[in-house]
């Protein structure tokens, strides 16, 4: 905070009760293991064990949160969960490996194959599960207590004799009981949450290739591979110290104290076993991703023009991607604390698809005319037909989707002058048109729930709590993002100035229908244009909205990005023997940068454009993170002289720079505000060193001869 970043330390912990500020346990009870006595007031307000962070009794007369960053530390205020959460997690791997080669019949017949089995261990740790998601439901089934928990009345431990609402008659989490609402609480009697996953990939290739001249000598530049491919990645998760939804419940519910749970201890609490062991529980996840794959591909030169040969290339593909996910059942009833709940699904997609490609010389160096010494045009189109099915989910039944695409691209490579007159000049231009189908996690309709662990800044409620439930669903209607782009530019190296070659190039992308979840941010900030999918509960505080209790982020095509900017490039290369002395090497000069001059965000059809070139997406589209308008690379390295010990040392230095963006308030920043992000520039130093070794010679088996045959002698037989 000190070097102007965030505090984006988290309100759930124990001894908090109420809204961001809220109230805090006396720092006698806090910094303890105890507990105010039960029933020992009517409400937080008149409680002697409670009192408010901002009270001028702390930080010298100030209070906290009085709009200086002075005070704001220690775990009294806001819980620092980074402090216990590993900045990489633990992890190994083990990999198996082998390849196999073998001439049928020379070059004209090949087999090939190869096999791959990787072993992968990850163990993730996150801080100790806070208590986010209240057990206790609305009649829509999301968290009643707009912040942290609610507890019964009745709770044996609940210090309050009056309660703050009522579980509504419609809810199915027990009806009519009176509560107290908004008690924080996070589970450091259990310590982090530890998350082991284990993957088992298995990919296993097959093909066969060769050449076609065989067949005559029309066919002498033919060559085809014809191939089979497997894969299959099976993920085992086990999640440990997850809070259960209905274990809570019951021992929130419960009146004896020595089994039931106490959500109101100091930070050095700690529940009974009892407690513990109906609240506390491990979950199982299992997934498993096959992809098989066919393809056939032929190459080769059609016929001879007088600039060239007209080259070919056309194949085709079949695959087939099968996905399945099965979380634990209290993930998919929606039951977890601690984790991301979500259903189980199954999707499977099968594509068929075809690709030609023809490269024309119109004139090339060895034939041309004037203001034509070299032009070449590239023609390519691709087509590919989709069909996918989707499982039945709480929300919604099975669906089935087609679509096909066809798109082609069109490039050309212009040399007007024959090089001796200025140097080259080359002017070259690409169309191109692109598909990109919704991937099988975007078409599942089933949701994944992040349980009041998304941070936001709401600017319509100083009610939301800084961490809000957000649920993110698929849509099996997707449809395909397509995108449009063209390109144009050129290419000097002068004839003064050997081994100087620059190069600019301008080029334009229109995304259109991006099959994307928007973020809650991005929900929250822009909720008049899209209506329905924030969730607020009544407010307390006339004149403004009531706290977010949901976000609701489905996937769905939005109407596109434009964006468009300048590419560029110099380099220079130095050899030391253009003077005619001795060889010490050659200096590379490079310099290599863009320039990002729009990218205006369409959300809705008719909406107008947002320029977000500059500034930072808080999106969840494909392009996400800060846009600086500049980014650029400088280099020097020095290449050893040839045919020397020095010929394989490569040594320098590049420079990497990164522009200025305004940065948006979405991580919370220290009184809610954005900030400029300056630039950003590293160094890196390079040396290397490439051993210039002889190839291994061929070795013979004993006991064989290069013809095949045995190489065993006989009595009698000739030596």
């Amino acid at each position: 905070v000190a070097w102007g970043g965030f505090d984006n330390r988290s309100s759930n912990h124990p001894g908090h009760i109420g809204g961001y500020i809220g109230f805090r346990l006396i720092p006698k009870l806090f910094f303890s293991a105890n507990t105010p006595p039960p029933h020992s007031a009517s409400n937080v307000e008149t409680s002697p064990f409670y009192i408010r962070p901002d009270n001028p009794a702390f930080n010298h007369g100030k209070g906290f949160f009085n709009g200086t960053l002075e005070g704001l530390d220690g775990d009294y205020v806001l819980y620092n969960f980074a402090a216990s959460t590993p900045s990489i997690a633990g992890a190994d791997r083990q990999s198996l490996y082998g390849s196999f080669t073998r001439d049928i019949c020379d070059k004209y017949l090949e087999l090939f194959a190869d096999f791959k089995y990787t072993r992968s261990y990850f163990r993730a740790v996150s801080a100790p599960t806070p208590f986010t998601s209240d057990p206790f439901h609305n009649a829509a089934g999301t968290s009643f207590s707009p912040a942290g928990i609610s507890v019964p009345i009745q709770n044996a431990f609940n210090p309050f004799t009056v309660a703050n609402a009522t579980i509504p008659a419609d809810s199915t989490t027990s009806p009519g009981t009176p509560v107290y609402t908004g008690v924080r609480y996070r589970v450091l009697e259990v310590g982090n949450r530890f998350q082991p996953v284990t993957f088992n990939d298995v990919l296993f290739d097959v093909g066969l290739r060769g050449e076609l001249s065989e067949f005559g000598d029309y066919f002498k530049t033919w060559n085809w591979e014809a191939g089979f491919r497997y894969s299959r990645d099976e993920e085992e998760v086990k999640s440990r110290n997850i809070v259960s939804q209905p274990g809570l419940r019951e021992a929130l519910l419960d009146t004896n104290p020595a089994t039931a749970f106490n959500p109101f201890l100091g930070i050095l609490g700690r529940n009974s076993q009892a407690a513990i062991s109906r609240v506390y529980v491990t979950l199982h996840h299992s997934g498993q991703f096959e992809l098989p794959l066919g393809y056939l591909t032929i190459n080769g030169d059609l016929f001879n023009l007088p600039a060239g040969s007209v080259s070919f290339a056309v194949g085709g593909i079949y695959y087939g991607e099968r996905w399945r996910n099965d979380p634990d059942p209290l993930n998919t009833t929606f039951s977890a604390i601690g984790t991301e709940d979500l259903q189980a699904t199954q999707v499977n997609r099968d594509v068929w698809g075809t690709y030609q490609e023809v490269r024309v010389p119109f004139t090339s160096p060895t034939w041309n005319f004037p203001a034509f010494y070299s032009f070449e045009v590239d023609f390519a189109e691709r087509e590919e037909w989709f069909s996918q099915n989707t499982s039945t989910t709480l929300a919604f039944p099975a669906a089935h989707s087609q679509y096909n695409s066809q798109k082609p691209k069109v490039s050309v490579r212009w040399q007007p002058l024959d090089p001796k007159y200025m140097g080259t000049v080359i002017l070259r231009a690409t169309y191109t048109e692109a598909f990109h189908a919704p991937t099988l996690p975007e078409l599942t309709p089933a949701g994944v729930r992040f349980p009041n662990t998304t941070p936001v800044h709401d600017p319509f409620s100083s009610q939301t709590p800084d961490q809000i439930t957000e649920i993110v669903t698929g849509n099996p209607l997707l449809r395909p993002e397509t995108a449009y782009e063209w390109s144009a530019g050129v290419v000097y190296s002068p004839k003064w100035l050997k081994g100087l070659t620059l190069s600019v190039d301008y080029w334009n992308i229109s995304l259109r229908s991006i099959p994307a979840i928007l973020g809650a941010q991005f929900i929250v900030d822009n909720g008049n244009v899209l209506p329905g999918l924030v969730q607020r509960a009544p407010t307390s505080i006339p004149g403004e909205l009531g706290p977010i209790t949901l976000v609701i982020d489905p996937r769905f095509n939005v109407a596109g990005v434009s964006l468009d900017g300048i590419d560029y490039e110099a380099i220079y290369i130095f050899d030391s023997t253009i003077f005619g002395g001795p060889d010490w090497g050659r200096l590379t000069f490079t310099i290599n940068g863009t320039y990002l001059n729009r990218f205006d965000l369409v959300v809705n059809p008719g909406s107008p454009a947002i320029n977000l070139a500059g500034q930072y997406v808080s999106t969840s589209f494909t392009i996400i993170g800060s846009l600086p308008r500049d980014r650029a690379y400088f280099s020097l390295f020095w290449h050893g002289p040839a045919d020397t010990w020095l010929g394989g040392f490569d040594a320098g230095a590049t420079v990497h720079y990164t522009g200025q963006y305004h940065d948006t308030v979405d991580l919370g920043l220290v009184h809610r505000q954005g900030r400029l992000v300056r630039e950003w520039i590293t160094l890196d130093l390079i040396a290397s060193y490439a051993f210039n070794l002889p190839p291994p010679g061929p070795a013979e088996v004993p006991g064989f001869t290069k013809d095949g045959g045995k190489n065993v002698k006989t009595d009698g037989a000739p030596g």
